[in-house]
Formats: structure tokens, C-alpha cells, sequence
């Protein structure tokens, strides 16, 4: 099997498939590097009731469209990854599973043409190529306070990579920390199973402890239709991260929470509060066995809140400018209010059981050796073209628009990629392959 190839693609998520799929149908020799199995992140680092926060019919990779029977619906985990398994049948992409790279660098290479080439050290032996795609996304390490360390051995942590389902966890409350997307529908997932074993008379009923952190929400439908649709008309997906007065502050911002449980809901936290789930701030610190929480709960929900209302503002505006018949909108009205922030949670008196860290990851790409990165780690790129020539990155959040990092927009990104691509194998003469038919049409 050769070592050398025009392209390597690091990484078999959507991304990388997607980047395969474009590559083949350009005749352009590659292989895809997977360190574990095809859409592992899917498979492996979900929670059992993971589904979708967009509607399937946003799922659109180069050539593969959803075209199942539920558009509106969300798809759960298996799905997703019979999805991604299905696109891989399609297409065939060359792929070498269970492949890890553990350095890239770039080299001269001698001889009568000197050229420079890329070098990967690769758990399968040594490899080259002209280019190379990194396709393994922004979400690598995950983040967890130093803090962490000094909490009691008898309570469980996890982060949400790594949490499955209530049923798995020991006996006692669980805390909660993050209300991104994974915080709010993980509390949500216990707190519901909780409720199920109360009023089936399963054992102790498990309080569910939620500390609520800066992030949106976004509401599930307004004005007949999903948000989600209301936006992609409204072109929210497609605005360019150029347009923003500072892109790097958009990067690094939370996504709103909403779910696509159970056909999909708004996720109202305050909700959760009336029905027993006990809320505070954001958590600060540790001092000997007691967790410490700004007071700041009211002002993070209220924040929330505004960001749910604006978004449906948005909406009746882009609905009154067009003349669009649609149901009319309901406004929020917050069901209930905080009125005594708890500051203090002592794990030595509390029935804590379980903390589940939702604070987000960390970019690791230390295994690339080349000046491609800012003084915190992340790539330097425009549109996924970083400062090193032939380096390219696929699947980042906010890498071009909003809709770079999901189903809906990777596709467009790696279009973009592979003409430069192309046209660069063109210059440098590279190996090509016939360009194969898609079974997609």
C-alpha cells in the first residue's frame, strides 16, 4: 500500500467524508485517516438519548441529503450514525480505520525536483502527502476545572463526553455544571428520569442540582414553523463570519439550548426550577468542601431569556416586511423567578452523588508540528485556508458561517476546500484518479 498520497484527511466525521466525497468526484487521489471508527464522536461520545438539536431535513452532505421519512424530525444517535455509515456506502471513500496520526510536520525532500512534502507519523508506519485536510473539528479535550481534583473520591465526575444515561449512575443527587446544549438536555435527561422512578415508586427520588452558566436559548417553533427553518430562510446560516465586527468573539460563543427530544421542545430552565430541579449561579470555586456560585443566576437567565425573545422579534419582523401569512406568536412570560440565590452547595452534608461537567473542550492539535496556530492553540485560517501552504482545517465551528460545524454547512466549506485543492494538484501535477459516478446522481 503506498505511503504517499497527493491529499491525506485526517479525521472520518461528516467533514472528512464530505472532503472525500468532493476529492473523489474530482479525481484526486487521497485516503482518510481514522483513529477509531467512521463518526466515532457519534457513536462513542454521546449520550444514549442524543439526538439532534436541527431538524433531519438540514442534514445535507455533498451528494447525501436526508431523504428519510420524518424531514421535521431529530435524528437520535444510532440514526446519526447509520446516516454517516450509509454516506460511506455510497460513495466508498478509502478510508484506513483505526489509523492515529501522531505528528504532522512539513519536510524537504531531496532529489532531482526537490520538493517539500507533508510528513505524518502514523500508528501504521510513516506517511507523506503534497496536501492535507484536518478534519477532526474544534472539540478535542474536555474542559474541566483544576479545582476538580479536590472533590471527595466517593462522588462520581464526569464530563458530558463521557455520561450515558441515569440508570448508570450510583445512587444520590447529581450536579450539573454548564447549561450549553449538552448541560440543559443532560439535566434534562436525569431529572425526567428521576420523575419516571418517582411516580413508579423506584427507589429515593434523585434531585437534579443545575448550575446555569451565560449561554442562549433559542425557542423550539414560533409563528408555525421550527426556528431552525425560520433562520436558514432568513440566511442566518450563510452569513459570513466576515460580516461580524469581531469574528474571534463569535467563535468562542456559546450555541443556544433547545432539543429535539421527543420531537422537540424548548428547554425552559425556570421551568425545570417550578418542578423541583434546584438552580444556581455560576459555579466559582472550592473551598475545602464546599462549592461556591456567583449570584448571577437571575441576571444568566434573564440574558437567556432576551435572546429567546429577540430571535422570535427577528422573526415577526422578517414575517411583517414579507407579508408572510403565519399563526401569530405567543410571548414568553417567565414562569418563575429566583428569589434567594443559594451561594454555597457543602458535598460533605448534601446527598451528592454525581457531578457532570458540561463546560465546553479544549482545541488540542499538538500533533501538528507547524506554525499554523494562535497564542491559544487555534488555527490561523481563512475559510479553513491556514498560513501554512497545503494545510487546510474542515468541520471547525464558525469556521466560515454559522452553519460550518453542522450537517447543514461542512458541505459548503469542503466545496470551497477541494477547488483549492484541485487546483493546486493541478499545478503541482499530481497523481489523479477517474473521477467515479455517484450513486446520488
Amino acid at each position: 500500500m503506498s505511503s504517499h498520497y497527493p491529499v491525506i484527511i485526517v479525521g472520518a466525521g461528516q467533514a472528512g467524508l464530505s472532503q472525500s466525497y468532493l476529492l473523489q468526484q474530482a479525481g484526486i487521489e487521497h485516503v482518510v485517516l481514522e483513529k477509531h471508527r467512521l463518526g466515532h464522536t457519534w457513536r462513542s461520545e454521546r449520550w444514549d438519548s442524543f439526538c439532534l438539536v436541527t431538524p433531519n431535513w438540514q442534514c445535507r452532505l455533498p451528494g447525501h441529503s436526508y431523504t428519510g421519512s420524518d424531514p421535521h424530525g431529530f435524528m437520535l444517535r444510532a440514526e446519526i450514525v447509520q446516516y454517516l455509515e450509509g454516506y460511506a456506502r455510497a460513495f466508498g471513500p478509502p478510508i484506513r480505520e483505526g489509523v492515529e496520526v501522531l505528528s504532522l510536520k512539513r519536510e524537504d525532500v531531496r532529489g532531482a525536483r526537490p520538493v517539500s512534502r507533508f510528513t505524518l507519523e502514523t500508528t501504521a508506519g510513516s506517511m507523506s502527502a503534497d496536501q492535507v485536510v484536518v478534519a477532526t473539528g474544534g472539540y478535542h479535550d474536555p474542559r474541566v476545572p483544576s479545582f476538580a481534583a479536590r472533590i471527595p473520591d466517593s462522588i462520581l465526575q464526569l464530563h458530558s463526553r463521557d455520561y450515558k444515561n441515569p440508570e448508570v449512575l450510583p445512587d444520590g443527587d447529581v450536579l450539573v455544571v454548564g447549561t450549553g446544549q449538552s448541560g440543559c438536555q443532560i439535566a434534562e435527561d436525569v431529572f425526567l428520569a428521576s420523575q419516571r422512578d418517582e411516580g413508579a415508586g423506584r427507589g429515593a427520588p434523585r434531585r437534579v442540582h443545575l448550575s446555569v452558566g451565560t449561554a442562549p436559548r433559542c425557542a423550539r417553533r414560533h409563528r408555525g414553523k421550527d426556528v431552525v427553518e425560520w433562520l436558514e430562510q432568513m440566511g442566518h446560516y450563510e452569513l459570513p463570519i466576515d460580516r461580524f465586527p469581531n469574528k474571534e468573539q463569535v467563535r468562542d460563543k456559546t450555541n443556544h439550548y433547545v432539543t429535539g427530544r421527543d420531537g422537540g421542545h424548548d428547554i425552559d430552565l425556570r421551568q425545570f426550577a417550578l418542578l423541583g430541579m434546584q438552580l444556581y449561579g455560576s459555579l466559582t470555586g472550592l473551598e475545602g468542601t464546599q462549592l461556591s456560585f456567583a449570584p448571577d443566576l437571575g441576571p444568566n437567565l434573564d440574558a437567556a431569556d432576551n435572546v429567546y425573545r429577540g430571535i422570535n422579534q427577528a422573526i415577526d419582523k422578517y414575517v411583517a416586511e414579507r407579508g408572510i401569512s403565519a399563526p401569530p406568536g405567543i410571548e414568553y412570560v417567565a414562569p418563575w423567578e429566583p428569589t434567594d440565590e443559594p451561594r454555597a452547595l457543602d458535598l460533605a452534608s448534601t446527598q451528592i452523588g454525581t457531578i457532570i461537567w458540561s463546560i465546553g473542550f479544549g482545541v488540542n492539535f499538538g500533533w501538528i508540528q507547524l506554525p499554523a496556530f494562535d497564542e491559544r492553540g487555534h488555527p490561523r485560517h481563512e475559510r479553513g485556508v491556514s498560513s501554512v501552504p497545503g494545510l487546510y482545517f474542515l468541520g471547525l465551528p464558525w469556521q466560515y458561517t454559522w452553519g460550518s460545524g453542522r450537517f447543514c454547512g461542512v458541505g459548503r466549506d469542503a466545496e470551497f476546500l477541494a477547488e483549492i485543492i484541485v487546483e493546486q494538484a493541478s499545478q503541482d501535477g499530481m497523481r489523479s484518479i477517474p473521477a467515479r459516478a455517484s450513486s446520488f446522481g
